[in-house]
């Protein structure tokens, strides 16, 4: 008889797995003794169109932070609220919808936060710094690696730095749209141990609290969510994603290795304490390149790109770049370094990847071998239209 377990399916468990097997998953108690934390805050959780900055709710949040930082936990906080806190001083009634008069906001209102942040750590003796972020600091690896050694040293130094989107000069191009999604990216470009997204709600719920929906205290992959309905907007309606950017975001760090917990920023405290607050949003995915979550979940796709049956497989099953020979089509207007998506012969979605040839390039090299395009077309024309590296499955 051999030393191998078997389990009820009949497949043989080395000792070495079944220990592995029998490890206790980790949970929301892990935050109490966590290295680093990712701490994301909404705009409705601070902020009001009547009273710009809730002195009190900046103030109570700080404290947890401060202290989980006076314990030794490093933090970087992930702010929203610079849009918000600028709309009372410009005499704007509710939050503006076009990009120019956003930006206003967000210049005015950024100082605004920043000043009420360096006061209300500085109390417990924590210094704050200001970090400003665009998607092209996560496109690039020169730009997010100079943005994860910056953020070192600030952490290394004992700072909590204040993240935002650069809200004053980004487009609409490379917005990032809502700060959860960009807290996901900072937590893998770290290396945190855990991300925590604060809203106004104290967890996720099977429906409408009100109507007496049951609190979802854990989920351990998307299918957990079939059928939940879940909000947008946050109570003050300040903000831009409610509670759907937030489980996107914690589903995007979980999916890539790094825990989440979604919980209100009242329960900051016990959160960070590892009480049962919350939902939390345990690891079902191994950790990802940061420019590679970039691409799946957050790049703008400017093209599509059909393959023939042969290419999605190549590119699918046995993970290749794609080359011209298995383009069928191109939609789209695009230039060499966009994002794009590829997509079968019946337009299911099964890529999206940084294209090396512009839009008007692509017609005339498709279904042709790569020896072929060098010779007629010249040097250049023999490259992949998508490397692998610069390729991600979805």
């Amino acid at each position: 008889m051999t030393s191998k377990a078997v389990t009820e399916r009949g497949a043989a468990v080395t000792p070495d797995r079944r220990e592995a097997a029998d490890r206790p998953v980790p949970d929301r108690s892990v935050l109490s003794g966590a290295r680093r934390i990712v701490v994301k805050v909404g705009s409705s959780s601070l902020t009001s169109i009547k009273g710009g900055i809730s002195e009190e709710a900046l103030t109570d949040l700080a404290d947890a932070l401060a202290h989980q930082r006076n314990a030794g936990t490093e933090i970087i906080l992930v702010s929203s609220g610079a849009i918000s806190a600028g709309l009372a001083p410009l005499g704007l009634a509710k939050r503006p919808r076009d990009l120019a008069t956003q930006q206003a906001a967000a210049s005015v209102g950024q100082g605004l936060l920043m000043a009420r942040y360096t006061h209300a750590f500085g109390a417990h003796g924590v210094t704050v710094s200001q970090v400003l972020l665009t998607a092209e600091d996560f496109m690039r690896r020169s730009q997010h690696a100079n943005a994860l050694r910056a953020l070192d040293r600030l952490l290394n130094l004992g700072v909590v730095p204040v993240v935002n989107e650069n809200d004053t000069v980004a487009t609409h191009e490379i917005r990032f749209g809502d700060n959860d999604r960009l807290a996901a990216l900072v937590a893998h470009l770290v290396r945190a141990d855990a991300l925590v997204l604060l809203s106004d709600v104290d967890s996720l719920y099977d429906g409408p609290p009100a109507h007496g929906a049951k609190r979802i205290s854990h989920v351990t992959g998307p299918q957990d969510l079939d059928g939940v309905t879940i909000g947008r907007t946050g109570k003050a309606g300040t903000g831009t994603g409610g509670m759907v950017t937030k489980v996107e975001a914690a589903t995007i760090a979980a999916g890539s290795g790094i825990p989440a917990l979604v919980t209100s920023t009242g329960n900051a405290a016990a959160a960070l304490a590892g009480k049962d607050v919350g939902t939390w949003f345990s690891v079902n995915g191994s950790r990802k390149p940061v420019r590679l979550l970039w691409l799946a979940h957050l790049a703008s796709v400017e093209g599509t790109l059909v393959l023939d049956d042969g290419a999605v497989q190549a590119v699918r099953d046995r993970r290749t770049s794609l080359l011209p020979a298995g383009i069928s089509a191109v939609h789209g207007h695009f230039e060499a370094g966009d994002a794009v998506e590829m997509v079968s012969p019946d337009g299911t979605v099964i890529a999206r990847g940084l294209v090396n040839y512009a839009a008007a390039e692509l017609p005339q090299m498709l279904g042709r071998s790569t020896k072929e395009l060098g010779e007629t077309l010249g040097r250049g024309y023999d490259r992949v239209v998508v490397h692998v590296d610069d390729l991600v499955l979805v």
